[in-house]
């Protein structure tokens, strides 16, 4: 059996080689490998498009092997296994502390702030674009955290539609 994976990995030197050590050890053969480092994104993250070969359960394995280093699993068999979700915060947002609000909503499983952008209007409320990368299925879990967030902190969630 076949699995294609696109995996998102550092582009730091022996990354690509951590990653697909462990391939083999646990029943599985690579097949291709396309390392797109000129696709790098605003993280300094790289796709990696792999196809292993070999028996159902050696390839949950594999998938399991990946989840335990933390390796991002983009798309798997062409379902992809990531959303992007975007929030708007308005209020004393620098007052209040980014570094604990991104915190917070990075604790959660699966999930990553990819981008605050904040737009300051001098003593006023100020609004920030929350950008999160997450696992599918996240969604609601992720706007329920920082409904929560912006509740403590009095600010105005508003969710994309």
């Amino acid at each position: 059996m076949r699995m294609d994976l696109i995996l998102e990995l550092l582009d730091v030197p022996g990354q690509l080689v951590s990653v697909l050590e462990p391939i083999g050890g646990l029943g599985t053969n690579l097949v291709t490998v396309i390392h797109q480092r000129d696709m790098k994104n605003k993280r300094g993250m790289i796709p990696v498009q792999i196809t292993l070969e070999g028996e159902r359960n050696n390839l949950n394995k594999v998938i399991e092997k990946f989840k335990e280093l933390n390796v991002s699993i983009l798309e798997i068999d062409g379902i992809v296994q990531k959303e992007n979700i975007s929030t708007i915060l308005i209020g004393h947002i620098v007052d209040k502390d980014i570094r604990d609000t991104t915190d917070k909503i990075n604790e959660l499983k699966g999930v990553y702030v990819n981008s605050f952008d904040i737009k300051l209007d001098g003593e006023d409320k100020s609004s920030a674009l929350i950008s999160i990368e997450a696992d599918i299925g996240n969604k609601k879990l992720i706007f329920d955290r920082i409904k929560q967030i912006a509740l403590e902190k009095d600010l105005l969630m508003i969710n994309e539609v």
